[in-house]
């Protein structure tokens, strides 16, 4: 099977500045979410370069992480080094996660999109949640929002640096949104671009609420912000779903 990601997971952290272990908004989010739910282990089942994983780790929790990039997991192994962090990582398809459990909680942040339909969505929150404790939850963010989906923006700018800016050009089809990811270099040492598409299917906050009980959690609440504002699908620009099982 092609990896997706090949050529383009070297450059993929440039869109951030900062990563998530430094972002006051995403620490306090699961700070409290963890302590509220007694959290002490999670499964990052989509670690891509291991940016939530330096957070988990820095928050104390006992973190593993997993993807099915060989590419991304190269370079989470490379920023894992650099911070002198050992987290084990695994190569593995979300839909069909070995049994290293059971953990408290397990995250899957913006990769939920890459199942190709409802069938995949299933298969993988089945399998995530066959991961989990009885009472652990499973937190997801999903790519397109609500608000996004209504009012498809063409053009979204991601990153914008003295040498480097990154530009989402977004396609919006029947129920999938192609993601055309601009990086264009303009510093000194590097000018030129690179593009790098990839297509998501599109699991508002209804489908999602609907398969997640489908799936056996006992309960899904949404959030439109990581300061547990609540989900407005008409205003909210963050889909945040947190399950129960």
């Amino acid at each position: 099977m092609r990896d997706l990601y090949e050529g383009f997971a070297g450059r993929y952290d440039l869109a951030f500045d900062r990563f998530e272990e430094h972002n006051p908004a995403v620490i306090g989010f699961f700070r409290r979410l963890f302590a509220d739910n007694n959290v002490h282990t999670v499964l990052d089942c989509a670690c891509g370069t291991g940016r939530h994983l330096l957070l988990f780790h820095s928050l104390g929790y006992e973190a593993l992480g997993s993807d099915l990039s060989a590419a991304m997991l190269s370079r989470a192994c490379q920023n894992l080094a650099k911070r002198n962090v050992e987290i084990p990582l695994l190569q593995a398809d979300y839909r069909h996660l070995p049994c290293r459990g059971p953990f408290d909680a397990a995250v899957c942040l913006g990769s939920i999109s890459y199942m190709p339909d409802e069938a995949g969505f299933l298969q993988a929150v089945r399998s995530i949640r066959a991961a989990l404790r009885d009472g652990g939850i499973l937190v997801l963010t999903a790519t397109v929002t609500d608000k996004q989906w209504t009012q498809k923006p063409r053009f979204m700018l991601a990153a914008n640096t003295r040498d480097f800016s990154r530009l989402y050009s977004v396609d919006y089809l029947e129920r999938t949104a192609r993601y055309n990811v601009v990086d264009i270099f303009h510093g000194e040492r590097k000018r030129g671009f690179d593009v790098w598409s990839a297509e998501l299917t599109v699991f508002l906050r209804e489908g999602q609420q609907g398969l997640l009980e489908q799936a056996g959690f006992r309960s899904v609440e949404f959030y439109g912000a990581f300061d547990f504002a609540p989900y407005d699908e008409a205003t909210s620009d963050r889909l945040i779903a947190v399950a129960r099982r």
